[in-house]
C-alpha cells in the first residue's frame, strides 16, 4: 500500500532538489535531473537551476548564496527528493461532480439515452445535502489523489449542492472552477428548473463563492447545453457572465443526434456554435467540452472568439460519440486542453486522459489516411498541463515549473513500493518518465501541492 496523497497550501518557502519534468512547448518536455527549484512564501517559483556538476549548488555555501540571490529566508528548508520527480499539477478542464456516483457503471448507450437513464437520476439525488457532500468529497479526493491540482466542475442544478461542492473544494484546497448546472427545458419533471429560478440561483451562487473568499475557487457560468436551456435562460447567462466577467462552460457537438436536435431548435441559425455566440456565450473565458462534430467554420469562430475546447477522449469512446481530430483543432489555432468528463469517462485521472488522447489520435490517423499524424506523448502531456492552463485563463501562472509560475506541482515516486511500473538498471531518466506516463497511476503520486 502507499501513503495517500497529501495536499499542501501552507505557503512555506522551500528549495527542492529533484528531477524536474515539464512542458516547454507542444513538442518539448524538458527533463532536468538533479534540478534545484525554489519556492517563496507566496507559493511562487523563484528559480529553477540546472545542477550541471551535481551537488555543486547544494553545499551550505551554495544554498546560502541561492537564498540571498532570490530573496528567500535564510532558514528556508532544503528538501532533497532523491530519485523522485517534480512535475506540474494536472489540469482537468471538464468533469461532473455528481456523476461520480456511477463512474464505471454506465457506458452501454449513446449520449442522449445515457443522460436519461443514468445522469439525470444521479444528479437529482444531490438535492439531498448529505448525499451531495458525500459524493462531492469522494470525487474531489479522487481527483486530487490522481494529481489534478486545478479542476473545472459541473455541479447539479441545485444551489445548495453547488455551494456544498464549493465548500468541499475550499476545505480540501484544490484550485477549482465550480458551476451550478442550468437547465429549464427538455428535462425530466424530477430534474428541471424554471428560467427564473435558474437565473436567480446562478446569481446567488456567485454571491456564495464571494463569501467563501478563497481565490482558489471561481464560479463558472454553466448552461448544460443548448437543448436543455431556453433562449431566455441562455440570454440571461450570457449577460451574467459579461456583467461579472466570469468564465463559462458548456457542451457542444458531442453527439450527432445532439447536433441535429439543435438544428431543429434553431433552424434559422447556421450552426451550433453560432447559437452559443448569439447569446454571448463564446468568449475567451469559455470552455466548450467535446466539439467532436464542429465544422471548419465553427472552429474558425472558436479561434476568432478565443474560445477553448476540452477534449474528453475516454467519454467520447465510452459513449460512442466519435473522435475529435485534435491535431486539426491545434492546426486551426484553437485552444485545447483535456477533461476526464466523469462519468461519461470512467477515470478521474488526467494521466489516463493523456494516454487516451494518443490512442484516439492514432485512430484518427488511420481514419483519415494519415492526414492527421498521431499525437506524441509530449504533446499529450502539454495538453494536460499547459493546454489546460490556457483554457482556464491561467497560463501565466500555471502549466509548468518555470520561474514566476505558481507552485501547483506533484511529487512523483516511480520507485514506490507496489508501483505499477518496474525500473531496470538500463532505464534512462527519460525511460522512467515515459514509464510513469504510460504505466503510472495515483500510487506513484506521493504529494500534491496547490499554490505552494
Amino acid at each position: 500500500t502507499t501513503t495517500p496523497s497529501k495536499q499542501h497550501n501552507n505557503m512555506q518557502a522551500n528549495i527542492y532538489r529533484a528531477c524536474v519534468v515539464h512542458s516547454i512547448s507542444p513538442k518539448e518536455v524538458e527533463i532536468i535531473p538533479g534540478a534545484l527549484l525554489g519556492v517563496n512564501g507566496e507559493g511562487r517559483i523563484v528559480f529553477l537551476e540546472k545542477d550541471e556538476k551535481q551537488n555543486n549548488l547544494i553545499d551550505a555555501d551554495g544554498l546560502s548564496s541561492l537564498k540571498q540571490k532570490y530573496g528567500l529566508p535564510s532558514d528556508t528548508p532544503f528538501v532533497d527528493l532523491g530519485q523522485k520527480i517534480l512535475m506540474p499539477g494536472f489540469i482537468d478542464t471538464h468533469t461532473h461532480a455528481p456523476q461520480y456516483q456511477f463512474a464505471g457503471a454506465g457506458h452501454d448507450m449513446p449520449l442522449l439515452e445515457w443522460l436519461k437513464k443514468y445522469t439525470f437520476p444521479a444528479e437529482a439525488r444531490c438535492a439531498d445535502d448529505n448525499i451531495a457532500k458525500s459524493v462531492f468529497t469522494k470525487t474531489a479526493i479522487r481527483h486530487i489523489k490522481n494529481g489534478t491540482t486545478t479542476c473545472v466542475y459541473f455541479s447539479s442544478i441545485h444551489l445548495r449542492a453547488t455551494v456544498i461542492l464549493a465548500n468541499v473544494l475550499h476545505d480540501l484546497g484544490q484550485r477549482a472552477f465550480v458551476g451550478k448546472t442550468c437547465m429549464d427545458q427538455n428535462s425530466p419533471d424530477f430534474y428541471t428548473e424554471t428560467t427564473e429560478s435558474s437565473t436567480e440561483d446562478t446569481l446567488e451562487f456567485i454571491k456564495a463563492v464571494k463569501e467563501i473568499n478563497n481565490p482558489l475557487i471561481t464560479p463558472i457560468i454553466t448552461p448544460r447545453f443548448v437543448p436543455t436551456c431556453s433562449s431566455t435562460l441562455l440570454q440571461n447567462l450570457g449577460q451574467i457572465a459579461e456583467k461579472h466577467d466570469l468564465p463559462i462552460q458548456s457542451h457542444i457537438s458531442e453527439d450527432k443526434q445532439e447536433v441535429q436536435w439543435v438544428k431543429q431548435l434553431y433552424p434559422d441559425i447556421h450552426s451550433y456554435a453560432e447559437v452559443y455566440d448569439s447569446f454571448k456565450l463564446l468568449t475567451p473565458k469559455t470552455i466548450m467540452a467535446h466539439g467532436i462534430h464542429l465544422t471548419d467554420d465553427e472552429l474558425s469562430l472558436f479561434k476568432q472568439r478565443q474560445t477553448g475546447i476540452s477534449h474528453c477522449p475516454t467519454s467520447n469512446t465510452n459513449l460512442g460519440s466519435g473522435f475529435l481530430y485534435v491535431r486539426k483543432v491545434m492546426e486551426k489555432g484553437v485552444k485545447i486542453g483535456l477533461g476526464t468528463d466523469v462519468a461519461g469517462g470512467h477515470s478521474s485521472s488526467i494521466l489516463h486522459s493523456m494516454r487516451e488522447t494518443i490512442s484516439v489520435s492514432t485512430c484518427v490517423n488511420c481514419l483519415t489516411s494519415s492526414q492527421y499524424l498521431p499525437l506524441s506523448w509530449q504533446e499529450a502531456f502539454y495538453l494536460g498541463t499547459i493546454g489546460g492552463s490556457q483554457l482556464v485563463g491561467l497560463s501565466s501562472d500555471l502549466g509548468n515549473l518555470l520561474p514566476g509560475k505558481i507552485f501547483d506541482a506533484l511529487i512523483v515516486d516511480p520507485h514506490v513500493v507496489g508501483s505499477p511500473l518496474d525500473i531496470f538498471p538500463t532505464d534512462s531518466v527519460e525511460d522512467i518518465v515515459k514509464k510513469f506516463f504510460f504505466l503510472g497511476d495515483d500510487r506513484n503520486i506521493a504529494e500534491v501541492f496547490v499554490h505552494g
